[in-house]
């Protein structure tokens, strides 16, 4: 089944998506890998508020190349590339993300293990084909923002605005159904019947 969702999001509206299932997201994602996401939990543990909302949000494992095109004051940026980090680096810190904010849809590309539980409910985990960095630029029509970029480039957050963006795969759905573990459990299997 094919949706098309549009930002900020709703429980409503990841809870009709399954497994399997094609999306295409339209409004505002922001990016954030490894040193984002700590420092989110960081700023959580210590009460600060986040300069950026993830109510709602769209939190894509992504780590960009950005052109600057602006002089002066003026900080004008150009998507260059934007594909998927893997996503199974960013899976011991999803639960305790999604338990501090309503995030509702991660995307990114391999899986994530151990995630499906804190998902139930709340969040989707959309994946992206690698190999699709120079498509997934044409999909962003705006920079709207940087935070963190003394982080550097790839590990800032930046909110982007897309129009259809995808085709992305439902690999977790809010049910706890993962096409990854399945996936990874059958093939476990082939290989113990190979090795007797």
């Amino acid at each position: 089944m094919e949706h098309h969702l549009q930002t900020p999001l709703k429980i409503e509206d990841i809870e009709k998506l399954n497994a399997g299932d094609i999306v295409y997201i339209s409004g505002e994602i922001l990016t954030a890998r490894d040193e984002a996401h700590a420092r989110i939990l960081e700023m959580g543990e210590k009460g600060e508020e986040l300069p950026f909302s993830l109510e709602g949000a769209v939190v894509y494992h992504c780590g960009p190349l950005m052109q600057k095109t602006g002089k002066g004051e003026k900080k004008d940026w150009r998507v260059v590339s934007a594909g998927p980090t893997t996503s199974g680096r960013m899976s011991k810190m999803t639960p305790p993300l999604l338990k501090a904010h309503n995030v509702r849809v991660i995307i990114g590309k391999g899986g994530m293990k151990n995630v499906s539980e804190a998902m139930k409910d709340r969040c989707v985990y959309l994946a992206y084909t690698g190999g699709c960095a120079a498509l997934a630029a044409e999909l962003i029509t705006e920079v709207k923002t940087v935070h963190w970029i003394d982080l550097g480039m790839p590990e800032a957050v930046w909110v982007l605005r897309v129009e259809k963006f995808g085709p992305l795969i439902v690999g977790i759905d809010t049910k706890g159904k993962d096409i990854f573990a399945e996936v990874r459990e059958k093939a476990e299997k082939v290989l113990a019947e190979m090795r007797k």
